[in-house]
């Protein structure tokens, strides 16, 4: 990428939080921008207010990035693909909702899926595809279900891709906690919650580098690394003292 003003970007997930402020970041670099989400009408605005191509499409229906990636192919090829399309249902496993739980999965998981498989084809030879997963996929911790399982999926996903697609720059972001309107289901508090700005800063910084995983905040996700490297009578211990 010899020159960064000049890349074309597929934002997926752009139309509030995290999605919507990335999107912003790259547009302030100059950067040919086509933005996905399932809603239309925000997708519309920021698109508008950014001069990027909107292109709804729902992650959990695989016929609409069918759709969309056959669009996107006769432009020409991608510099990069930045999936961050996500549902968040928090809540202890025995609280939730089964309905909620398969919807999370169909988005969250079969959603990343689709984009995994289909999405390699639109970029250029040594493209990136980065593919959102989150802190919450680290270790298994309470109220964090079925969304962090899901996570934990993707990040599984996302280091088999990585490995079978040698011809592609595969990237994994893993964020801690942002506030969005997603997060703001949350009814505890939130260690080192930055904002989306903040997160849109640390993502555009980690993909330009050369690291397999962006993640942040470091003060968050490294205390959580190192949580999942314990022994499980260990780390266990500690997950049961989270309220």
């Amino acid at each position: 990428m010899s020159d960064l003003s000049q890349e074309r970007i597929w934002i997926i997930g752009a139309s509030s939080g995290i999605g919507a402020a990335v999107a912003k970041a790259y547009a302030k670099r100059g950067a040919s921008l086509i933005l996905s989400a399932r809603s239309q009408g925000p997708l519309q605005a920021l698109a508008d207010e950014i001069g990027a191509t909107a292109l709804a499409c729902d992650v959990g229906e695989r016929a609409t990035i069918e759709e969309a990636t056959a669009q996107i192919a006769q432009s020409g090829p991608l510099d990069r693909i930045i999936h961050l399309a996500a549902l968040y249902d928090p809540g202890a496993i025995a609280e939730l909702d089964h309905e909620k739980a398969a919807q999370l999965v169909q988005v969250n998981l079969m959603g990343t899926f689709h984009i995994a498989q289909l999405a390699p084809s639109l970029l250029r030879e040594g493209g990136q595809l980065a593919l959102c997963g989150s802190v919450a996929g680290y270790i298994g911790l309470p109220k964090g279900q079925i969304y962090s399982a899901t996570k934990a999926a993707v990040i599984n996903l996302t280091e088999s891709l990585r490995a079978e697609r040698k011809d592609r720059d595969i990237r994994l972001i893993s964020p801690g906690f942002v506030s969005t309107p997603m997060t703001a289901k949350n009814d505890f508090d939130m260690p080192a919650v930055i904002t989306p700005d903040a997160a849109a800063t640390a993502i555009v910084r980690g993909l330009d580098g050369s690291g397999f995983e962006v993640h942040f905040p470091r003060r968050l996700t490294l205390a959580l690394k190192l949580l999942r490297l314990l022994p499980y009578r260990i780390s266990l211990a500690l997950t049961k003292r989270i309220v």
